[in-house]
């Protein structure tokens, strides 16, 4: 992961900070690109390690998501016009999946869910969980693979989210919030 600082925006006053209309202008190379207060964060494609979990994860959420409700890997999140998010994994309303066009608002989205990869660990478990909760995103989940995996769950209390619950490979994990689904997190990765 690397931050590119406002300092060396290319084509814009030396200084200022991205905006999401500069970061629309970026041409798609294959990485992913964030805006956090204005700093450019750029991270290289997920392993393939990461891309199963999330698609063993929504196929959990799949079955168990209402049907008002659908679920989306890798969306754009416009918090301000200074933050700019892309989950890994979100849950949204129908009614909010089919006005949406370009970018969810944070108010769209019911559940964020970030698998770490050994390059985004410290955004994932600091500067994502701070962001969303500024943003008021009311449910965070963190998977934390190399902890057998660990699901980490946030819930909303104000402006900040409370300590996570930690749900480790081997339990059942049974929740309620943003919607009923119970799960073992060891299903996410191939044990064998």
């Amino acid at each position: 992961m690397a931050t590119i600082e406002p300092t060396t925006k290319r084509g814009a006053h030396f200084g200022e900070p991205f905006t999401v209309d500069d970061l629309l202008e970026i041409p798609d190379d294959g990485y992913r690109y964030e805006l956090f207060n204005g700093s450019l964060v750029v991270s290289p494609a997920p392993t393939p390690l990461h891309q199963n979990a999330i698609f063993r994860l929504q196929m959990i959420l799949h079955q168990s998501v209402p049907q008002h409700l659908m679920e989306f890997s890798t969306v754009n999140v416009r918090a301000t016009d200074k933050d700019f998010y892309i989950p890994d994994l979100v849950v949204v309303s129908k009614a909010s999946a089919k006005s949406v066009k370009l970018m969810f608002s944070p108010s769209h989205v019911l559940l964020a869910v970030e698998v770490v990869s050994p390059s985004t660990k410290a955004r994932d478990r600091g500067l994502k969980t701070e962001a969303y909760a500024a943003a008021g995103i009311a449910t965070y989940w963190r998977v934390e693979l190399d902890e057998g995996p660990t699901l980490y769950v946030y819930e909303l209390d104000g402006d900040a989210y409370k300590a996570p619950t930690a749900h480790k490979a081997g339990t059942t994990v049974s929740l309620s919030v943003p919607f009923s689904v119970s799960f073992d997190p060891a299903e996410l990765v191939d044990l064998d």
